[in-house]
């Protein structure tokens, strides 16, 4: 199967990026699957809305996965990724963008936690909290 120019260099950057950026792209995704489902909603196109929302609680749940629980950090992550999955969820149970701008906000907030902190540190040790 012949892949496209942009799915290589998709694959390419994936298996070339440190853990932090790896990370930073995680959150890039979610963020755009909410804000393609907040979109949704407006337009009242449902099936983009579950899909999109779907596709951001794939990645959430896989930020929760990867997390090296032997830091209360890691712990405290996991609580806010289980309640970013739930306002998720709420948003795609009740329609409604509010659940869905909150749980925007915090992957935004913790995107630019994670570059921030990438600035100042290596990427080894970025990946002793997301394992």
């Amino acid at each position: 199967m012949i892949k496209s120019p942009y799915d290589q260099y998709r694959q390419s950057s994936v298996q070339t990026s440190s853990p932090g950026q790896l990370l930073i792209m995680l959150y890039d995704g979610a963020i755009r699957f909410v804000r393609t489902a907040i979109d949704g909603l407006g337009a009242k196109d449902y099936q983009k809305v579950s899909l999109n929302l779907g596709k951001a609680q794939t990645i959430v749940s896989e930020l929760s996965v990867t997390l090296d629980r032997s830091s209360n950090i890691a712990e405290n992550l996991n609580a806010l990724y289980e309640y970013i999955n739930y306002l998720l969820i709420d948003a795609n149970t009740k329609k409604a963008a509010e659940p869905a701008e909150e749980a925007l906000g915090y992957l935004k907030e913790l995107k630019e936690t994670w570059v921030q902190a990438s600035k100042m540190v290596t990427s080894s040790e970025l990946g002793a909290v997301h394992g």
